[in-house]
């Protein structure tokens, strides 16, 4: 079902992680945990099985790459080196747009030799 519209995502920090796990593997229901955090039942024991296998270090959380371009744009003035680091960013992007649109076209192309093999 999802969170409701308009929702935001929250990020949990490993304590308040960890705080519920241990309830949770002392006994507490997770239904019971849901009530008391308003966390959903079904997040809890995802953070139990993450803790199971990978102990308190699995209950961080994990930083998204985000845009490396963006450090770039913001900046008002950069220096030279820093355009140049730029303009290299800007076109490995363009090579990798380039590559990934030739390998759809190949794939594209090979149902047309397949069915032709066939015949």
């Amino acid at each position: 079902m999802g969170r409701p519209k308009g929702g935001k995502n929250r990020n949990h920090s490993k304590e308040e992680k960890l705080a519920l796990v241990l309830r949770n593997l002392e006994g507490e229901s997770l239904l019971a945990l849901e009530r008391d955090s308003g966390i959903y039942h079904s997040q809890i024991d995802k953070w139990t099985k993450q803790y199971l296998e990978g102990g308190e270090e699995a209950l961080v959380n994990k930083r998204k790459p985000g845009n490396p371009l963006a450090r770039y744009e913001r900046s008002k003035e950069l220096t030279y080196e820093e355009q140049l680091e730029y303009k290299i960013a800007l076109l490995e992007r363009e090579l990798l747009k380039k590559d990934a649109e030739i390998v759809r076209l190949k794939k594209s192309n090979e149902p047309e030799r397949g069915d032709a093999k066939r015949k």
